[in-house]
């Protein structure tokens, strides 16, 4: 005779392995939903600085003691007045988040995309809120007014012999996240203007998520 104690054990056994590869399948499902509609939110916000077109419009530009410029698309701003080195260039966000600019960190010299960006941290923070609204160009400025900063003569000597510098601009979403590094190449141009160099990005990284390189 059939031993039914057993056979409705061995059922029970079947449908609990069942009911348990079902909510295991169920659960990975919802994990991977969410983390594709979290990815999706963090795209949504993703700021992507880049060197302005040359169709778009100048920018103006102003500094806490009345020095100005006047910034073409697709170039940069550089030079020295009274004792004190001005930095700036022209950018468009790419990307589909506003960019909230957090630091800089300079170069006296022209880096390609292999030498490594620096710790956050060493970035000189802005002293002013600068935003640059998704789709849409902006600017970034900068100064170097004292003399005991290390980076001082090093930058000084760049800009009046007119070599060309780097600059690695670090900033954010408009949350503080998705931190990102854009590496500026400034050249000077052969023009009437000494102060008007051209502005190229060498190279992004993502410092919050994996970089695609």
């Amino acid at each position: 005779m059939a031993d039914w104690a057993t056979i409705s054990a061995l059922a029970t056994a079947g449908g609990t392995l069942t009911l348990a590869v079902a909510t295991y399948s169920a659960v990975r499902s919802a994990n991977r939903s969410a983390r594709i509609a979290e990815r999706s939110l963090e795209v949504g916000l993703r700021p992507v600085l880049m060197s302005s077109r040359f169709q778009d419009a100048p920018e103006k530009v102003e500094w806490s003691d009345d020095h100005r410029a006047k910034i073409p698309s697709g170039s940069a701003h550089v030079t020295d007045a009274d004792g004190n080195i001005y930095l700036a260039a022209s950018l468009r966000n790419v990307g589909a988040g506003i960019a909230v600019l957090q630091g800089w960190y300079p170069y006296a010299e022209r880096l390609n995309a292999r030498e490594p960006h620096p710790d956050p941290d060493a970035f000189r923070p802005q002293t002013r809120d600068l935003y640059i609204p998704p789709g849409d160009v902006g600017y970034w400025q900068g100064a170097i007014r004292d003399t005991e900063d290390p980076a001082y003569f090093p930058v000084l000597t760049a800009v009046k012999g007119r070599q060309p510098l780097s600059v690695d601009l670090l900033y954010t979403d408009h949350e503080g996240g998705q931190r990102a590094i854009s590496r500026l190449g400034l050249i000077p141009r052969d023009e009437t203007d000494e102060s008007l160099w051209r502005c190229i990005v060498v190279r992004l990284w993502n410092l919050d998520r994996q970089d695609p390189r």
